[in-house]
């Protein structure tokens, strides 16, 4: 079997999965392009854990973790399987590799889970594993835990980050818009790619020290640090292939990799 690629997607808001624009046209491309995946494990942005938490539900829950929000988006429900069979197999392979994970039995999926899988996969019939981040942690722990479970990737398990590619919401209130772009938004994801297209991985684990607008891009890390999962379930010497999904609200990126 060839190996599946691993992929970063950014969810962006959840009016995403209402409005979905040109993310849903990229996503469904994606989709197109993809063998069928025999599972999915999904790290979020939205599931933060001092340590990594794998979610091994049998049919998992889906969690509307927002408010103020149209009913429409609330209605919306992702009833995929869980996996907890491959679920405990991520257990094992976190374990090996010295990261001390643990098993949540009953654990749900976040829009940062079902928004994406929600325009990528709409039938909602792969089985899924939700993982969660640890954003104490940083980056070089996010790519250890990509690394640990790329092998999976050979059995058509398809690995994918769940974040934005810059995520600042204080923003908001600046009134950025399509017509009016946040001056930090292009030069930081124009660093990505090039430092992504180079493998340049020792700058990209160091991206707040070296990355353009990077506290300006992500006050906070959780939103990237996906980014470094998906990178590291690519394995070494892994391409990166930039998908432009366009700018939301003049300050989301929408950008979406795939790693092969």
């Amino acid at each position: 079997m060839t190996a599946l690629p691993s992929l970063y997607i950014s969810h962006g808001s959840p009016m995403t999965a209402l409005q979905p624009g040109l993310t849903g046209a990229r996503l469904a491309e994606l989709a197109a392009a993809l063998p069928h995946p025999k599972a999915i494990v999904i790290a979020s942005a939205h599931w933060l854990a001092r340590q990594p938490q794998v979610g091994g539900a049998v049919r998992p829950e889906t969690i509307h973790d927002f408010y103020g929000f149209p009913q429409a988006l609330f209605d919306i429900q992702y009833p995929a399987p869980g996996a907890p069979a491959l679920a405990a197999k991520v257990v094992t392979l976190l374990d090996a590799a010295g990261l001390a994970p643990t098993l949540d039995p009953d654990h749900g999926i976040d829009h940062g889970v079902w928004v994406p899988l929600h325009l990528l996969y709409p039938d909602a019939d792969i089985p899924l594993v939700p993982l969660s981040i640890q954003p104490e942690l940083g980056p070089a722990h996010q790519y250890a835990l990509g690394r640990a479970l790329a092998s999976l990737r050979e059995e058509g398990v398809l690995l994918i980050g769940s974040g934005s590619i810059t995520h600042n919401l204080r923003d908001l209130r600046v009134g950025y818009s399509d017509e009016r772009q946040a001056p930090y938004v292009k030069p930081f994801i124009d660093w990505i790619e090039q430092r992504l297209g180079a493998g340049d991985i020792d700058a990209l684990l160091d991206y707040r020290h070296q990355a353009p607008f990077a506290e300006r891009a992500h006050p906070t890390d959780e939103h990237l640090l996906p980014l470094f999962f998906a990178l590291g379930a690519a394995g070494a010497n892994a391409h990166a292939q930039r998908i432009d999904a366009g700018i939301d609200m003049g300050l989301l990126a929408m950008d979406i990799y795939r790693f092969d």
